[in-house]
């Protein structure tokens, strides 16, 4: 009974981690909205301040073209980082152990992919748009029900 315990313990910690990839990889790829809600929320920013500075970061106005892919190619990286340490700790550390145990690697990295890519659609496109809409952001233009 307390091996049975032992290994669900084990295995919603796993379940733990594979959502802290999934939740860390979007708030990185939504770092071009996310600032300026904060800021307006908490009123450390007015709203067409918070405005511009999403302008700015999500279209790369100014300069800063490069700053959307960065956040992307990140939260890309931050999700493959986070495969190889929740395979290590999963017991999956050579070569020979990863092809004896290919078809899981290779589900669980599309799983993993497919609802980080759906959580930052989510994140970005739906819940950081109404909060913005919410505290005065003009981007009633940017929702995706709308268009």
């Amino acid at each position: 009974m307390e091996e049975e315990l032992a290994t669900e313990d084990v295995e919603e910690e796993q379940s733990r981690k594979l959502w802290k990839i999934v939740a860390s990889s979007s708030i990185v790829a939504s770092m071009c909205c996310l600032p300026s809600v904060v800021l307006v929320m908490f009123g450390i920013a007015s709203v067409s301040t918070g405005a511009a500075l999403s302008d700015t970061l999500y279209w790369g106005e100014d300069g800063y073209s490069w700053f959307r892919p960065l956040m992307l190619t990140i939260a890309a990286i931050t999700v493959c980082i986070g495969l190889v340490f929740y395979f290590r700790s999963k017991g999956i550390c050579t070569i020979d152990q990863a092809k004896r145990e290919r078809r899981k690697i290779i589900n669980t990295s599309i799983l993993i992919i497919i609802i980080s890519y759906l959580s930052y659609l989510l994140l970005n496109y739906v819940i950081l748009t109404e909060i913005g809409i919410l505290f005065g952001l003009p981007w009633e233009s940017s929702r995706i029900w709308n268009k």
